[in-house]
């Protein structure tokens, strides 16, 4: 079937909830590499299951750190992406590596920390809450492993004009919901997505203690390796888990995850949309084309 034809097809039976005829047999199955938020919030528990029924293609997720999924990627070692680190997306965008790269969904960043908080960063800006945390020397636990989180993080300090010090931070060398047990076992500050966090609120000892700044927006996209560059990259299946993931049913299910557990959603659907940077900030979610 032509790739057209068959993206075609497989939106009209997701609409009418028909599954669909095996993309591909068993041993062909599809390769997912995405970020550890996508299953510490138990989002793919949800998505994947619809997908694979409609379908037929059985998903195998490969769950590390945006920058090494993404480096998997690079490598022609997954056949699609789902990660939320735009700037280094776009190199392979650029370089052909990866296509059909859309927009998905967004939540934010926050910087946790215990209630008694010791440096007295609530309900400061960012900025000032990451000199309050050096000023005071209060331990702050870093996922130190290249994420996306780890790179944001690692913006902010940089903003923030500071070098963090050896003596109060430390690095976990571990996924965004090990590093929020960590944290609150040792009642230090970290930077997390909100979506993880408030999967894992019951878990932890942790407070949102600053918040809502432009430069915390977290951004998620998928994209699908080119197979034109990897010739054993499942062409098809990927093209089919891109368009699933943009398809309005799918965006409707992401825009509820979350609401009947914590009483609100983890993530926000953003397909159709598009970042425009301005004056007044880093970056914003407007309507419009997606790029």
């Amino acid at each position: 079937m032509h790739k057209a034809a068959f993206a075609f097809t497989f939106l009209l039976l997701l609409s009418f909830g028909i599954p669909g005829a095996p993309l591909r047999s068993a041993s062909n199955d599809l390769i997912l590499a995405t970020t550890t938020s996508m299953v510490d919030t138990s989002l793919l528990d949800t998505l994947l299951p619809i997908f694979e029924k409609n379908t037929g293609c059985m998903v195998k997720t490969i769950a590390v750190g945006a920058g090494r999924a993404l480096i998997v990627g690079a490598k022609g070692e997954a056949d699609v992406l789902l990660v939320h680190e735009p700037e280094a997306e776009k190199k392979l965008v650029d370089s052909g590596v990866v296509v059909n790269y859309r927009l998905v969904m967004h939540n934010d960043f926050v910087i946790v920390g215990p209630s008694e908080d010791p440096a007295g960063i609530r309900g400061k800006p960012c900025t000032e809450a990451l000199k309050a945390i050096a000023g005071k020397q209060s331990v702050f636990i870093s996922r130190g492993d290249d994420s996306g989180a780890n790179k944001k993080e690692l913006s902010l300090w940089k903003k923030a004009e500071i070098v963090p010090a050896e003596k109060w931070y430390r690095k976990s060398g571990q996924g965004m919901g090990a590093t929020l047990v960590i944290s609150s076992d040792k009642k230090a500050y970290t930077l997390t997505d909100r979506g993880t966090y408030l999967a894992q609120k019951k878990n932890v000892k942790l407070e949102i203690l600053s918040e809502g700044d432009q430069c915390l927006l977290n951004v998620y996209h998928v994209m699908q390796v080119n197979p034109e560059k990897f010739s054993r990259v499942n062409g098809p299946g990927a093209k089919a888990f891109v368009e699933f993931m943009v398809a309005p049913e799918t965006q409707k299910i992401i825009a509820e995850f979350g609401k009947d557990k914590y009483g609100q959603s983890l993530f926000f659907p953003d397909a159709g949309k598009q970042i425009q940077h301005r004056n007044s900030g880093p970056g914003r979610l407007t309507s419009g084309k997606s790029s």
